[in-house]
C-alpha cells in the first residue's frame, strides 16, 4: 500500500537528524580536545538535553497527516 506524500515526508525525513548533528559540530568544534570519550560523551548528553527542551513545534500539515493516519489505521484499537 502506498502512503500518502504527507506521512512519506514525516516518516522519511533525516531533518531532525540532520539538525541535531549540526548543533553537536558546533558545540564540539569550539573544544579542540578532549579529555577522554567520557568527557565527550558528558558533553554531547548535556548538550542532547538542552536541545530537546526546545523541540517543541509540529511538522507542517499535522492535522492533515493525522487525519490520514487516522483514515489509513480506522481498524486499530487506540490505547
Amino acid at each position: 500500500m502506498k502512503d500518502p506524500a504527507e506521512i512519506r515526508k514525516l516518516i522519511y525525513t533525516t531533518n531532525i537528524i540532520e539538525g541535531l548533528n549540526r548543533q553537536f559540530r558546533q558545540i564540539t568544534k569550539n573544544k579542540p580536545s578532549f579529555t577522554g570519550d567520557d568527557s565527550l560523551r558528558r558533553m554531547l548528553y548535556l548538550a542532547a538535553q538542552r536541545i530537546v527542551k526546545h523541540w517543541h513545534a509540529r511538522c507542517q500539515n499535522w492535522d492533515m497527516v493525522l487525519s490520514q493516519l487516522q483514515i489509513l489505521f480506522a481498524d486499530r484499537k487506540v490505547g
